[in-house]
């Protein structure tokens, strides 16, 4: 696979970073890919499916090696079909890396350019809006209270340490409390800054 350009978004579930990401791809054209997706779009009769489900379900992260596969599969697919030009666009990663293995996986084709954290410290503010979204969109891996804070938990010891990873020059902290309107901008506005 070619060496792709990438920013990549990071914080907790529930911390805005689909919204933030899909915003950010309309207003500058940067190609927003969220491996939850990705895994929530496999079919559930296929091995890659049932692998993703039997983690899901509880509230735990899909091997790295297994993630780092899916991920190269779905970019070379989305390559082969020209829907993403190496030599002309970027992605804005969300979800990947989560673990410094797959920080050390994916570094030989992903180029971060900067990275983006919503930053929430009060977790219980991220259990309300995910058991609001389970109502809302019917996402049966946020309806479960227990579920929700497992993967608050992998988040916390795992995907926050990814941080560590990466040179603290190519990152910005945004303040996830804040409207959604308000990180949105405050996001854009560091994008612009670190896209030349």
């Amino acid at each position: 696979m070619s060496n792709i350009s990438a920013f990549l978004i990071f914080g907790p579930p529930g911390s805005g970073k689909g919204t933030v990401g899909a915003k950010l791809a309309a207003t500058t054209g940067v190609k927003h890919l969220s491996t939850g997706d990705i895994f929530r779009g496999l079919s559930p009769a296929g091995e890659n499916g049932k692998l993703f489900a039997s983690y899901a379900n509880a509230g735990k992260l899909v091997p790295d090696e297994a993630t780092v596969q899916i991920f190269s599969r779905y970019i070379g697919g989305l390559i082969d079909t020209n829907k993403f030009d190496p030599e002309k666009d970027s992605f804005l990663l969300d979800g990947i890396p989560r673990t410094v293995a797959q920080a050390e996986l994916i570094k030989s084709v992903v180029n971060v350019r900067h990275i983006f954290v919503l930053d929430i410290p009060d977790y219980s503010v991220i259990v309300e809006r995910l058991l609001k979204r389970a109502a809302i969109e019917g996402r049966k891996d946020d309806a479960d209270e227990s579920v929700v804070r497992a993967r608050i938990k992998e988040y916390e010891t795992k995907t926050a340490a990814v941080l560590s990873a990466y040179s603290d020059s190519l990152i910005t902290k945004i303040n996830g409390n804040q409207s959604p309107n308000k990180v949105f901008r405050d996001t854009l506005s560091a994008y612009i800054v670190n896209a030349d």
